[in-house]
């Protein structure tokens, strides 16, 4: 935890006399006891470690639902920071220390509890209602009620995450100024280390939060986390009621109310993940059928029917984001692979950046080639399309084997699991090099992505790859980020490639685009244009398509000059593409 987070939390100086409504030392023992101090501390450690478990679980899901991550985890932490704050000093106006305490955890627990699954339901609410409207009134779908009352409950909504942040923060604040006063007020002597040493627990409960975060509730569901926490501010409720029964006022009622706020949790912890996912699944047009949370993304499949013996549309969304549609992946892969392998001189050993879905690699291994290496950071998304789990329902498992060919269990695959960053050092390492570089990642959209774009990546690929080999990255939209697919361009040219750039139109997403390079011979493009055919049969890429999508308007790169190279650390291509699609919500494409 942060200087900063935990000065927030600062109580007034122990000098200052206490309220006569906290217990006088005089009914009590004169020197606190060991037992005391060791559960107090104990108690301010638990709670440390929940605060900031509340800080990430909020960002987090505001980041995945809402699919602005970045800008949402530091929002988060900035706005509960005040709070703290403000709660800090809030905390003076609480009369009895002891019972201010107990009923602060028993309202943090129930508030922790509930964030979650009251800002689903409010989401999937406002994004369900203009549906509703439409559909008692008879309306089209293409005049959809979106403004008004509706247009402000569907922009409020989004805010709710931060609502709930600023109202846990001001409670958690109050924290440790309360635990504070209980201590000194145990002791008839003035406790000259009081701040420091509850601080100390603090420090220390914060961290050990921090690793509870990571190693384990990070793989688990976002509303069974909020359940877990809201738990163990419950318990440490509990602990101190019937520590110090004495000195609380209606500690029969607070009893009763922590008895039922852990039936409400019980529930919430079994039932509240299936809830919060049925909440989740109104933001989307096409029916749910399956949704996982794994260690780094939310992913959702969705399934649309069409009737008249036409196959399902099924989509998969990353984070809220589409990442492909059975109906057009094959333009947007198509255009990813075959121009690649079209322009290298041999197709033997392929490595794949990304892709995990195994529909790019279907397209590889249609070259024949003796070897394709695969890395992708998301082990459990790459399960999903290789060995799909007994909880995926049989016919979207058999879907997805049979979009992708069931490419990611061929022998010739090896997959590595990986940040690429980092994982192409270690193929680096081992003088490996390749005759074709498919990168297939998320758009810039987080800074952690950034990098997989900058010119010490693209310097790393040039190494990896082969002298008479092409690279291709998929480079976002040129027709909304014009300007970050240009960079993607000009930092591919820094590393020393000779690049072009092309577009086709992917219903699904628009107009896309993607950059080829070489690194020695003859530019990709000229590579293309002196082919006569495609060396493969394809039954719906043609030659013509290829060359033709290398076209752009007259003007296009006219100001690209002023565009940057995303050198690394820069963070430029990812403010050029937060910029270009600011204005379009995630929201949008559901």
């Amino acid at each position: 935890m942060s200087d900063s987070l935990l000065e927030a939390k600062q109580p007034q100086s122990t000098s200052e006399g206490f309220k006569q409504s906290d217990e006088a030392p005089s009914r009590l023992s004169h020197s606190i006891t060991w037992f005391d101090d060791a559960l107090l501390l104990g108690i301010m450690a638990l709670l440390a470690g929940c605060g900031l478990i509340y800080e990430y679980l909020l960002s987090h899901y505001a980041g995945r639902i809402l699919g602005a991550l970045e800008a949402a985890i530091y929002t988060m932490i900035g706005l509960m920071i005040v709070s703290m704050g403000v709660g800090a000093f809030a905390a003076r106006k609480i009369k009895c220390a002891f019972t201010g305490f107990a009923m602060l955890e028993l309202t943090v627990a129930l508030c922790g509890s509930f964030a979650i699954i009251i800002t689903a339901a409010v989401i999937g609410f406002g994004q369900q209602l203009p549906l509703a409207i439409a559909n008692n009134l008879g309306l089209p779908p293409d005049q959809l009620p979106n403004g008004g009352f509706i247009a402000i409950l569907q922009a409020l909504s989004e805010y709710l995450p931060y609502v709930w942040g600023v109202i846990l923060g001001l409670m958690i604040g109050m924290e440790i100024p309360l635990i504070a006063r209980v201590r000194q007020s145990l002791s008839e002597a003035h406790l000259l280390h009081n701040a420091g040493t509850i601080y100390g627990a603090d420090y220390i409960g914060a961290g050990i939060g921090a690793a509870i975060w990571v190693g384990f509730m990070l793989a688990i569901d976002i509303q069974l986390a909020a359940a877990l926490t809201a738990s163990v501010n419950l318990l440490a409720g509990l602990v101190f009621i019937w520590r110090f029964w004495q000195q609380i006022n209606h500690a029969k009622l607070l009893l009763i109310g922590h008895i039922i706020a852990s039936i409400l949790i019980g529930l919430l912890a079994s039932k509240g993940p299936q809830w919060e996912q049925h909440f989740n699944n109104l933001l989307y047009k096409d029916k749910v059928v399956y949704a996982k949370a794994t260690r780094f993304q939310q992913l959702t499949f969705t399934e649309r029917l069409r009737g008249n013996g036409l196959a399902p549309v099924y989509n998969l969304y990353i984070n809220g984001r589409l990442q492909f549609s059975s109906n057009d992946e094959h333009i947007y892969h198509h255009f990813l692979v075959h121009p690649t392998l079209a322009a290298s001189a041999r197709h033997d050993n392929v490595l794949i950046i990304g892709g995990g879905d195994g529909l790019g690699l279907k397209q590889v291994l249609e070259w024949n080639p003796k070897s394709v290496t695969l890395m992708d950071l998301d082990k459990d998304l790459v399960s999903l399309f290789k060995s799909p789990p007994d909880d995926m329902p049989k016919f979207l498992s058999t879907a997805m084997l049979a979009l992708n060919a069931d490419s990611l269990n061929d022998p010739r695959v090896e997959i590595i699991n990986d940040d690429a960053f980092n994982g192409v050092d270690n193929l680096i390492a081992n003088n490996q090099h390749f005759d074709a570089i498919i990168v297939d990642l998320p758009d810039p959209s987080h800074p952690d992505l950034n990098k997989l774009y900058s010119d010490l990546f693209y310097q790393k690929l040039n190494e990896l790859l082969s002298a008479d080999g092409v690279v291709t990255v998929q480079s976002t939209s040129p027709y909304h980020a014009p300007n970050a697919f240009i960079s993607i361009g000009k930092t591919l040219k820094s590393a020393g490639f000779k690049v072009n750039q092309y577009h086709h139109n992917v219903p699904s997403f628009g107009e896309w685009g993607w950059s080829i390079a070489t690194k020695q011979g003859l530019g990709p493009q000229q590579r293309l244009a002196n082919l006569t055919q495609l060396p493969i049969e394809n039954d719906w890429l043609t030659l013509g398509l290829v060359n033709g999508a290398f076209e752009f308007p007259a003007n296009y790169y006219q100001d690209a000059d002023k565009v940057n190279v995303n050198h690394i650390g820069s963070l430029q291509l990812y403010h050029y593409h937060l910029a270009a699609w600011s204005e379009n919500e995630v929201m949008n494409l559901f």
